[in-house]
């Protein structure tokens, strides 16, 4: 660890900035499957909340290929170390990072796989510790479903091979046990999602 740097603390606490800002900081975490509908609904959600004036982002996997990594092709090697790396690395720079958006007073909506219970609850341990919200919410369709509907042709690879170890298909995925949260995307359309979520937000406080 560094030794040449000074950790300075801020000038205005968390209860005021919560004050000014007229929102309390608090993180979205969206999990499930690739193709249930994370990066649909936490988007439609980011629009929503931002035309109700409320200060919010949203962290989404699939832009992690136009950023941390950029670097990488589509060939079979090149998926495969994107799936790692989010998998094995990232993910514990973006629980750090949606707790900085929340700190900030921000509705930091989080979409990626995080397919184990125990990564997704350090996010959550992280959060609390800090006095932040989390909310983890679940977004739930059958294999099946997600296979039919398999808009990059991901479920189609793993299952020709072409993928190791993919989440649902060769690699496990943790359903959460008692998410905050549920909502069953094959059941449930996108403005009904977001409608429950806000309720959410607002019954606790949020918003």
């Amino acid at each position: 660890m560094a030794t040449n740097i000074t950790f300075h603390a801020g000038s205005v606490d968390g209860t005021e900035r919560a004050r000014l800002m007229q929102q309390k900081g608090v993180t979205v975490w969206f999990t499930g499957l690739s193709a249930s509908g994370k990066s649909t609904v936490a988007c439609a959600l980011e629009q929503h909340l931002l035309h109700l004036k409320n200060f919010c982002y949203r962290l989404d996997g699939d832009n992690v290929r136009f950023g941390l990594n950029k670097d990488l092709g589509f060939d079979e090697k090149s998926r495969n170390e994107n799936i790692r790396r989010i998998g094995e690395r990232f993910l514990t720079v973006f629980y750090q990072v949606s707790k900085l958006f929340a700190d900030a007073s921000c509705i930091c909506a989080t979409a990626f796989i995080s397919p184990y219970r125990a990564d997704r609850a350090l996010a959550r341990e992280l959060h609390e510790q800090a006095g932040l919200g989390f909310v983890e919410v679940f977004i739930d369709a059958p294999l099946h479903v997600v296979e039919q509907r398999d808009p990059k042709g991901l479920y189609k690879k793993a299952r020709a091979g072409e993928i190791k170890d993919f989440t649902g298909i060769s690699a496990p995925y943790e359903a959460p046990e008692n998410p905050e949260i549920h909502i069953k995307t094959d059941e449930c359309d996108v403005t009904e999602s977001v409608r429950r979520i806000t309720e959410y937000l607002t019954e606790k406080g949020f918003i």
